[in-house]
Parts: C-alpha cells; sequence; structure tokens
C-alpha cells in the first residue's frame, strides 16, 4: 500500500538493472522451477476473451465491508508510514537523518535490524477474527508481502520472512485459520510488483550488501526511467527473472492458503506485467474451479479489464454508480496504514458514510488497521471499528446484500470527492443528503442528516412518481425507520417523497428509513 507520496515517487523512480534469482534470494533449486503453467483444458486461458468470462461473486457484493491489515516489520520504527524502508535510505527525505538519528548510519543498523524487534509477543489471531466480526465486516485481507520485500507468510523462495525471522509464524496461515472459524472470508495481498525499485543502493548502507540480498534485493544501479502513453508519463519495467520470481511467490500464495480474495497494488499495470497478469488470472481462477469455490481478484488503475478482475480505488471514491462492482481501500487512519505513534483516526461518522456512499454507487468498503509489533490493535482503532459494528448491528439490513437503486445512488448538495487519493477531510452534510440501497421490495433510504424544524420531515424529490427513480403511485406499503418502531406517515407526489421522522434518532451517524412496496 502506498504512502501519498507514492505516485510522485512512482513516477520518478527509474528502472533498475538486471537480476537474477538470487538477487531475492531464492535458492538455486526454485532457480531451475519452470514458470507455472495452466494445465489444458481448463475453463480459463491467459488471454482477456477467456478472463472476461469471469463474474463477482454473490457473497462479495453481498459483502460490502471487509478489514485489510497492513501489519509488518515497519511498525517497529512507527514513523511516517508503512514507507519507512524505502525513505529511510533516501537522502532527500526528512526520514533518512530521522533514522540516522533515532537508530545510528544506515551502513551500521538497517531496515534488516529491526526485524529482531519484531516479535507479535501479544499476537492473538483469534481476537482480532472475533474483533473484525463484531464490526460487521465479511472478509480480512492481511497484507501477504509489502514493498519491504519481508513475506507475511511461509514463503519458500526467501529466508526473509515472519515465518522464519521477527515474530517466526506464518501470520497469513494462522490469520486465514482464525477468520474462516468466524465464517469471514480470507484476501490475501500483494504490493510485490513495486519492489524491484523499492530500496536505493549506495556504498555505505547496508542495503548494498549482497549478504543481505534476501531482503533488499541484488544491489542494482538505477537505469533511465522509460516514457509511456500519451503525456509521457513515466513507468518503471523490471528485469524477466524478476517477474518469474513474482509469479512463483504468488501462485505459492494460491497454492497454499487458497485465499477466497486477492488483491494487488500498483505498478502492476505495466506492460512488461501483462503475460503475468493475465497468466496469474487464469491460474487462480481455475484452481478457484477445481476447489469450487468463488473468488475475487482486485486490481488498481488499468491493470485489468473491467470484465477480468474487480477494480480497487485506494483513497478515494466514485462520483456516480459504476454498473460493474468495484471496491475502495482506506485507512482507518490518516497518515498511515501501517501503524506509526502519532497517527490520528477517522470518525466513526466519516467511515459509515463513506460506507454507505460506496455501497449505493456498487461497491465495497476495504478499511485497513495498522496493527503495533507486539500484535495488539490500537485502543483507538478498536473502538472505532466497534461503532461501526453497533451501526451495522442496527442498519445492515440497508448494506449486505443489496444492490444499487438503478443508476440513482442518492441525491443532496453534499459530494465526497472522487477519484484516486481524493480522500479529504469529512463533509459537512445536511438533511437533504440521502443515499439509496434497494433489496427484494425493499428501498432503503440513509439519511446523513436531520431535519432541524420539529415539525420538518425527510424530503426526498428522487423517489417522487414522476421523477427517473421514483416510485410509482400506491406502490408504498409501509415506511418505517430501522431501530424504531414507529410506524411513519409520508406524503408521495410526483415531485417528492416526504416521510415524518420518529421522534428521535435512532442510531448516530446515519439513519435508514425502510420504504416496503406493494409486492
Amino acid at each position: 500500500m502506498s504512502f501519498d507520496h507514492r505516485r510522485r515517487d512512482f513516477l520518478k523512480s527509474a528502472a533498475l538493472g538486471a537480476a537474477g534469482w538470487a538477487a531475492a534470494g531464492v535458492s538455486s533449486r526454485a532457480r531451475t522451477v519452470a514458470w507455472p503453467t495452466v494445465a489444458a483444458p481448463q475453463k480459463y486461458e491467459a488471454n482477456w476473451d477467456s478472463l472476461s468470462q469471469y463474474q463477482v461473486p454473490d457473497w462479495y457484493r453481498d459483502a460490502k465491508f471487509g478489514i485489510f491489515l497492513h501489519w509488518g516489520v515497519y511498525s517497529v520504527p512507527a514513523h511516517e508510514s508503512e514507507w519507512y524502508p524505502r525513505l529511510m535510505y533516501r537522502r532527500e527525505d526528512p526520514v533518512f537523518e530521522w533514522h540516522r538519528q533515532h537508530w545510528g548510519p544506515q551502513s551500521t543498523f538497517g531496515y534488516k535490524d529491526f526485524i529482531p524487534m519484531f516479535k507479535a509477543e501479544h499476537w492473538d489471531p483469534g481476537a482480532w477474527a472475533g474483533l473484525f466480526k463484531r464490526a460487521g465486516a465479511k472478509y480480512v485481507v492481511p497484507v501477504g508481502e509489502h514493498h519491504d520485500g519481508f513475506p507475511m507468510y511461509n514463503c519458500r523462495y526467501t529466508a526473509w520472512t515472519a515465518a522464519k525471522m521477527g515474530p517466526r509464524r506464518d501470520v497469513v496461515g494462522e490469520l486465514a485459520s482464525a477468520v474462516r472459524d468466524q465464517g469471514l472470508k480470507l484476501g490475501v495481498s500483494s504490493h510485490r510488483a513495486f519492489d524491484w525499485s523499492y530500496y536505493t543502493f549506495e556504498k555505505d548502507f547496508d542495503t548494498d550488501n549482497p549478504k543481505y540480498s534476501g531482503l533488499y534485493g541484488n544491489p542494482h544501479a538505477p537505469t533511465p526511467p522509460i516514457p509511456t502513453g500519451e503525456k509521457g508519463e513515466l513507468r518503471q519495467t523490471v528485469p524477466p527473472e524478476y517477474l518469474k520470481d513474482w509469479f512463483a511467490r504468488t501462485t505459492q500464495i494460491v497454492d497454499d492458503y487458497k485465499p477466497d480474495l486477492m488483491w494487488f497494488d500498483f505498478c502492476f499495470e505495466g506492460p512488461e506485467w501483462e503475460p503475468n497478469r493475465k497468466a496469474f488470472a487464469a491460474y487462480y481462477y481455475n484452481h478457484a474451479e477445481d476447489w469450487q469455490r468463488e473468488v475475487v481478484l482486485n486490481y488498481k488503475h488499468e491493470a485489468y479489464p473491467p470484465h477480468a478482475a474487480v477494480l480497487d480505488i485506494e483513497r478515494g471514491l466514485l462520483d456516480q454508480t459504476r454498473k460493474d462492482p468495484w471496491q475502495t481501500d482506506t485507512s482507518i487512519s490518516w497518515k498511515s496504514w501501517g501503524y506509526i505513534q502519532d497517527d490520528s483516526y477517522k470518525t466513526p461518522s466519516l467511515i459509515v458514510r463513506e460506507l454507505v456512499d460506496i455501497v449505493s454507487k456498487n461497491g465495497c468498503l476495504l478499511l485497513n488497521v495498522g496493527p503495533k509489533p507486539d500484535g495488539t490493535i490500537p485502543e483507538a482503532a478498536q473502538q472505532t471499528l466497534l461503532e461501526i459494528g453497533k451501526w451495522l448491528d442496527v442498519n445492515g439490513e440497508a448494506i449486505y446484500g443489496t444492490r444499487p437503486l438503478g443508476l440513482t445512488y442518492g441525491e443532496g448538495p453534499t459530494q465526497f470527492q472522487a477519484g484516486q487519493f481524493g480522500e479529504k477531510d469529512e463533509p459537512q452534510f445536511t438533511a437533504s443528503d440521502f443515499r439509496f440501497t434497494q433489496r427484494g421490495n425493499n428501498v432503503y433510504v440513509i439519511a446523513f442528516g436531520w431535519p432541524d424544524e420539529d415539525d420538518a420531515d425527510f424530503v426526498i424529490q428522487s423517489l417522487g412518481s414522476g421523477t427517473v427513480a421514483g416510485l410509482p403511485q400506491q406502490s408504498i406499503a409501509s415506511v418505517a425507520m430501522l431501530g424504531d418502531t414507529h410506524r411513519l406517515h409520508y406524503t408521495h407526489t410526483q415531485d417528492m417523497l416526504a416521510i415524518e421522522k420518529p421522534p428521535a434518532k435512532p442510531t448516530d451517524y446515519a439513519n435508514v428509513i425502510k420504504i416496503t412496496l406493494n409486492s
């Protein structure tokens, strides 16, 4: 997952010179393993036409809410962001000098030296899974490997993993068991596509010592960036042997953990990755066929055609309903995805309203939490998750298993900022801001505000009988608010639907009007 300046770094990053399997600390045996292929006959072939057969499973479309987990060695310094491993080796970044002052020169104390401090001594995967279930999540996605090159699963292609160093535990494997015991789906993320250009190699850095190449990669010098696209954007390229290593590591995750969801970070969209993208999707989807399970593959930017996988938007939303299911990934905190000491946390109100807005536009929310190095989740994050869960306990009927109300996601003057990294401070919603969902013969109107005047009604213009998304006259059987026992009176005209409010708000953050239609 990226730090906010990640895109800037990516555009500036050079493609770094060639290196073999040894660069990633891969054993001689692994170097001789042939690139895995999909055995024929299979449902999916490694081409876009075949992969476009894919259908997003109903379990994912119904789930709406998942938990992301950025937990790794970067939680030990707990400074700046989960991109600390990169920034501590970049002389122009303030983190470079901060590291020298607090930990010593990069030649004597490198990122590798944090690994023994990453002990996870209080980690209880069952407690995590229980918390996530109480929060209302339906799937959980731990980071399998972040840009730092330290897998959190038992990777057979390097000794530098959480299963063999630091906590000496297969984090993905243990969490998989705990999550599934709670009836939740398991996802795993891979951020490794950018790892080739992540670290800086200089003579007075420990990254330049081949002894540590299993973590940092083989020392290599930058090469000139490659322009691409009409606007001359820059992209990185990677050598073929690195692409093979990526494929071997990622298919191991599929083989060993059988994830219900695979999530890929940026830098996976470059043209040199296209054979891997096709081959991996076919490999994953065909294995899911063998398991007799339905799976999800999340991608960013334009790594996949819309019908071949599920689009993910980082720290941003859409400004309209999307026909194909999609997802927002964002963090429960503002500054970082991994744990840092001085982070600030979003309010439950903001996250609930983001969830509602996303669901109304045919999306899912993947909400990240950054645990501490000892394996505990920060108290502020826990309390926010529990508040979300309390809201969903009352109002989940309007979220889980629902679909958009056609192309009309809602109405009102207040909007979330759309697009990648469009996330800003919490908007000030009004009593005129609504979002819509539907399921069966029920339409749900989620009100982001509350009328101020004692005698004021909720007035929803989009549901007037004469509007595009409107409800036909005489179609309404009953109107009520979730969490309240009153049957609500209403007035239905061509121009609007006016609904009286109950005496008090049933819940904080947003309240749901349930409109049941005649069968």
